[in-house]
């Protein structure tokens, strides 16, 4: 395996149209990193999902109606260990990223019953959505290729941000997205803080009327009346960022 087929992949991808489209691609990816099996998910419980939820995957049968029937979405171990790193890790190092129970070591053991083994999960971290990941994975019997694990890395990235396209997770921002001035953009981040109006004057070294005036704009052009809602707007359409709120650390 190469560059080109990582470049191929990608093209591929980008131009799929159909979830259909996604999984063959996925398939022949997964089989070129020496991988049988290949999931893309949300961590949500699927049953209560609006529809926008990513679920696609070739996992065997006996393995995905266990996973369901247990709603194993949002407690899986493999995706809680996804919230604890940024990069791709073998299933086998989750004891030591997450404590495991039980029930979580009664899922390990059934794995290779349903047909799998050890795998291998790319986190997707997307600020005002779901959790989620891009797993490949075998059987028991077979080893996985440490030496692709890192082109296996590249391939999640594309594949979930391919999947958040067809899925429609997040709208592309048009011309009817709400854009605030920078100076009012100022102001909701400093609101987002936690600041009164007469603090962020202060802080931007202008008049306490000139903020309420920008903030009650900001507030009209969102279409939101509180102040907390704006906030909460503004951050999820990455007009703020987690940066901009909670501080760099």
């Amino acid at each position: 395996m190469d560059w080109a087929t990582i470049e191929a992949f990608i093209r591929l991808v980008g131009a799929a149209t159909t979830t259909d489209d996604l999984a063959e691609a996925m398939r022949g990816i997964a089989a070129d990193l020496g991988f049988q099996y290949f999931a893309l998910a949300h961590h949500v419980d699927l049953s209560k999902a609006d529809g926008c939820a990513i679920r696609l995957h070739n996992y065997p049968a006996r393995w995905a109606d266990y996973y369901e029937a247990n709603a194993l979405g949002v407690s899986d171990p493999v995706h809680r260990a996804s919230h604890k790193t940024n990069v791709g890790f073998r299933w086998s190092r989750i004891p030591a990223l997450v404590p495991l129970t039980r029930r979580d070591w009664q899922m390990v053991e059934r794995g290779p019953e349903a047909g799998l083994g050890d795998g291998f999960t790319v986190p997707a971290h997307v600020p005002g959505e779901s959790f989620a990941v891009c797993s490949f994975a075998n059987d028991e019997n077979r080893a996985i290729d440490e030496t692709k694990l890192p082109l296996a890395q590249l391939v999640g990235d594309f594949a979930f941000e391919a999947a958040r396209r067809l899925w429609q997770v997040r709208e592309p921002v048009s011309a009817e997205t709400p854009r605030l001035t920078d100076r009012q953009r100022d102001c909701v981040r400093w609101l987002a803080r936690g600041k009164t109006d007469w603090e962020i004057s202060e802080i931007l070294h202008v008049s306490e009327e000139t903020v309420t005036k920008h903030l009650k704009q900001a507030r009209e052009r969102y279409g939101v009346e509180r102040r907390t809602s704006l906030a909460i707007r503004a951050l999820f359409d990455g007009t703020l960022s987690f940066a901009d709120v909670f501080g760099r650390r």
